[in-house]
């Protein structure tokens, strides 16, 4: 296979951790083992920018089961999992461009190689595939059919391009399915945020002010994990609406500038840049704890932490970035500021990924199928492949649900009956 892994001698390590993850992933085995009959993805190929992880894997599994020719590269340099890497390569036909730890040049010519492949629908997770692709090898766009998108970041600047008439082929928001972000972006980001930071620190929660910087789907899931291990939390918000939701929620809310002198974690979640800054770092305590759970390492600006510390930098724990102000504080950035979750941890746990990458699945399946109809832009999951992931959630979990009448049925179509 064409690959550039670290190490193909940690395939077999991998397969295993695959294999275990794949027990929790019970939708995505429902969908594979349709898809192995049915074969819709025959002859298609696939570019695939995502996290390299055991979810990962038995999503690319799946489409290849489907048909599908996949290459696959890291969206985060420090996401990728080797042993996982290997053995997608070695053991499942794969070509996987991914290294933990690659550099910036080698991130972006693993994105060129997964190019190379000449995609007809782009899988992205932080929108770099999809705007490489635009920027640089426009030539290509005509045999892209259509792709799909995993991330809050990447959907806010997919729009952002759509909206500037630059996006030239349609692209599923798999994000903004009901099943995507009501479980993936609260339940996981919660989850594995806080269990990375925990894995990074060992710190105890209980009794420390946590600052949560946006409340969307997935700054609520971190504060809600946050509060349940006994912190008291914090939420900072630009937005009114979920301001006004965190404090119905009991959360404390506050500008940052002043959170900022009274927290002992930061978490920001928003999927923007430049959130916690320069202003912020200086009033902070010794000691204060800097996390971001956003897709890019933009949220915590780390020029300042740098400037401020004058260089006075040491690596104290394997994660934990120590910077040292000239007054004597200290201020621990927590996985190079970058995804935390996946930089420090393993990322969401398999059950929860298992709906998103069904979603992710179905998607695909949909793109293909409809090929040639949908016009270039940001679209929906298609509300019955949303309905259809949680019935299958549910029916893999043993749960059933009630069903509506005859009689409701007719009630909810009518409008004569009333008091």
């Amino acid at each position: 296979m064409d690959c550039d892994v670290r190490d193909l001698g940690l395939a077999e390590k991998g397969r295993e951790r695959i294999e275990w993850a794949a027990a929790e992933m019970r939708v995505l085995a429902l969908i594979r083992e349709r898809f192995e009959k049915e074969r819709p993805l025959e002859g298609v190929r696939i570019g695939a920018c995502l996290h390299v992880t055991t979810e990962t894997a038995n999503l690319v599994e799946t489409l290849a089961a489907g048909g599908a020719e996949v290459a696959l590269c890291a969206s985060n340099p420090l996401s990728t999992q080797d042993d996982v890497a290997a053995a997608l390569c070695e053991q499942a036909g794969v070509d996987v461009f991914a290294i933990r730890g690659e550099d910036n040049e080698t991130y972006y010519r693993h994105i060129n190689a997964v190019l190379d492949h000449r995609p007809h629908v782009t899988m992205d997770d932080g929108a770099d595939l999809v705007s490489l692709l635009h920027r640089e090898r426009p030539e290509q766009i005509g045999e892209v059919f259509g792709g799909t998108e995993e991330t809050t970041t990447g959907v806010i600047r997919l729009r952002a391009m759509a909206a500037d008439g630059a996006l030239r082929y349609p692209i599923v928001s798999v994000n903004d399915a009901d099943t995507k972000h009501l479980f993936d972006n609260r339940f996981g980001t919660g989850q594995s945020t806080v269990d990375a930071i925990m894995r990074a620190t060992n710190l105890l929660f209980a009794g420390r002010t946590v600052v949560v910087c946006g409340f969307g789907m997935c700054g609520r899931g971190v504060a809600s994990r946050a509060r349940g291990l006994g912190a008291r939390v914090v939420v900072t918000e630009v937005d009114p609406l979920p301001a006004l939701e965190a404090a119905m929620e009991g959360y404390q809310v506050m500008p940052l500038r002043e959170a900022a002198r009274i927290g002992d974690v930061f978490v920001t979640v928003t999927g923007d840049t430049s959130v916690i800054r320069r202003e912020h770092l200086e009033v902070m305590k010794d000691g204060a704890v800097l996390a971001n759970a956003g897709h890019f390492d933009v949220e915590i600006d780390k020029r300042a932490l740098e400037e401020l510390s004058e260089g006075r930098r040491r690596r104290i724990r394997e994660f934990v970035d120590e910077y040292r102000l000239p007054d004597g504080r200290r201020l621990n950035l927590l996985g190079e500021g970058r995804l935390v979750n996946l930089a420090a941890g393993e990322g969401h746990p398999a059950a929860v990924m298992d709906m998103s990458f069904a979603n992710q699945a179905l998607s695909v399946e949909w793109v293909v199928r409809t090929r040639g109809t949908l016009t270039p832009g940001v679209h929906p999951v298609p509300d019955d492949i949303d309905a259809e992931v949680a019935r299958l959630k549910l029916r893999a979990m043993g749960i059933e649900i009630d069903a509506l009448t005859p009689e409701q049925e007719d009630y909810l179509r009518s409008w004569e009956q009333g008091t």
